[in-house]
């Protein structure tokens, strides 16, 4: 260690420092990383790491976006404590715009993030500050936040995702980035953060430039154990997505008046019925039917219904309260059976798929043997494996397999393969599904104050996501996202950066 004092920059990063101090204890100048820190700090002439960061904080040019989240985690750190009481709406406003407590009411987003008080009490770290944004960690949360562009500078976007765990398998390195269509700039850079922030073996991100345009990029691999790279054109299982295209079957069956909204379900079905003679189409279509999940979920081929269910369907829930569920829409599957006579896969691929050019999907009845990916877990030593290749047991409720095109083509049209005014009623709230907001239409769960639809999709070792802006999507086109992963993972925080960006 030199004698010589070290003067900082006129611009000095914290970041570069914490790095030169992890690079000098790897070179084995010290023993502990505390120590090189400290030695950081005396040879910049300050007594101690803590006196350093406040000397570069002090210096630093005005971030409001740090400013207001340092507010809040000071604010809500001791959100779980006895004594505390939480902000009023007048509090709260001085720091949230309008739009946003609009997108959150003051009672939510107080709840929400007393959730996370332990987390708030600890320090920001890896900190990306500019004037108007942020980007940093806390304890294992990552923060993005962004303010208005003038005074009072409030938050006009504040998010705080799980990171995940670490991952430490060296055949992760990704290959350079595959893609399909002109993929916008900062939907790439967007990919790139989250394929390691999410610790994916693969990841695909598609979506729509407007006029049915669609474009796709993949990162990553398809099958890490044989070193084959993940391409645009790669199939995925997308698991419940799979009830989007069985609601709308259903309702095409409605358009044709061979089956109404409000019938009972029953007197559609014929192979296997419902313990609940009263339970309505509309009900299984809304998940407040109370039917009873299926026994079997994943096999090696796939079954036939009644030998999941038996020939009657216990209803063991509480019909019409909302309870996300697979039994109202294998029950389903059997009804579009029963209705059309033929299967369930046929009248789908024949009143959605094909209209809707959908040539790359299909319902599979075993793992498919070519251009599908692998699905993968990461064990508690941070390295990837298989896992067991399975398939949805009730086509109805998991079944599609599809590429990312064809799932944005599914977002942009689905809507055209209807009569104006059932679409609407698809998107329309028919029953809420949580205390945030949260609502679900005739498939679609919905969050109106955002202006988002969509559905997700998961199982053992994949993940899937599907969104719209139904303010922004008709039969000519709109906006339309599709994530698609190769392990099972929340991808929400993407997401809301894809769907919903800082600025």
């Amino acid at each position: 260690m030199s004698d010589q004092l070290r003067e900082l920059p006129d611009q000095p990063s914290l970041r570069y420092l914490k790095l030169e101090a992890k690079r000098r204890l790897s070179a084995g100048e010290f023993a502990t990383l505390h120590q090189a820190q400290l030695a950081i700090a005396r040879e910049h002439g300050l007594s101690s790491w803590t006196a350093l960061k406040a000397r570069i904080e002090a210096v630093a040019p005005t971030s409001h976006a740090l400013t207001q989240v340092r507010w809040v985690t000071s604010r809500f750190g001791t959100a779980d404590t006895p004594e505390w009481t939480p902000p009023d709406e007048d509090e709260l406003r001085r720091h949230f715009d309008d739009h946003y407590l609009g997108l959150l009411p003051p009672d939510w987003l107080s709840a929400l993030l007393g959730t996370v008080a332990r987390q708030l009490r600890e320090d920001l770290a890896d900190v990306r500050a500019e004037p108007l944004r942020l980007r940093a960690r806390i304890a294992d949360l990552r923060v993005e936040a962004a303010t208005e562009p003038g005074p009072p500078y409030r938050l006009r976007t504040l998010r705080l995702y799980s990171l995940e765990t670490k991952v430490d398998d060296p055949r992760v390195a990704a290959p350079a980035a595959r893609a399909s269509g002109a993929v916008p700039g900062e939907v790439s850079a967007v990919a790139a953060d989250a394929f390691g922030e999410l610790g994916l073996a693969g990841l695909i991100v598609a979506g729509d430039s407007g006029g049915g345009s669609v474009w796709v990029t993949a990162r990553g691999w398809a099958d890490l154990g044989q070193g084959e790279v993940l391409l645009p054109e790669h199939r995925f299982p997308v698991y419940s997505i799979t009830k989007l295209v069985t609601a709308v079957v259903v309702l095409r069956l409605v358009a044709d008046g061979r089956v109404r909204l409000d019938d009972p379900a029953n007197a559609h079905l014929r192979t296997v019925r419902l313990a609940d003679d009263a339970v309505t189409v509309r009900e299984l279509l809304t998940h407040s039917g109370g039917v009873d999940n299926p026994g079997e979920l994943f096999a090696d081929r796939v079954p036939e219904l009644v030998s999941v269910t038996g020939p009657v369907a216990a209803c063991g829930g509480s019909r019409g309260t909302f309870a996300y569920g697979h039994g109202e829409y294998a029950l389903l599957g059997q009804l579009i059976a029963d209705v059309t006579g033929t299967g369930y896969v046929e009248a789908a691929t024949r009143m959605v798929l094909e209209p809707l050019g959908m040539s790359d999907s299909w319902f599979p009845r075993t793992w498919p043997a070519t251009a599908a990916v692998i699905g993968h877990r990461l064990t508690d030593e941070g390295l990837f494996e298989g896992v067991p290749a399975q398939v949805s047991a009730v086509p109805a409720v998991g079944g599609l397999w599809t590429t990312a095109a064809d799932l944005v083509r599914f977002g942009l049209a689905w809507s055209s393969l209807l009569p104006g005014p059932l679409a609407r009623e698809a998107l329309r709230p028919q029953a809420d599904r949580d205390g945030l907001g949260g609502q679900v239409g005739l498939g679609w769960m919905l969050m109106p104050p955002k202006d988002v639809a969509g559905h997700p999709g998961a199982g053992s070792g994949f993940s899937a996501s599907l969104i719209i802006r139904p303010g922004r999507v008709g039969t000519g086109g709109g906006r339309t996202w599709v994530v698609l992963t190769n392990r099972q993972v929340a991808v929400e925080p993407l997401n809301e950066r894809l769907v919903l960006p800082l600025t």
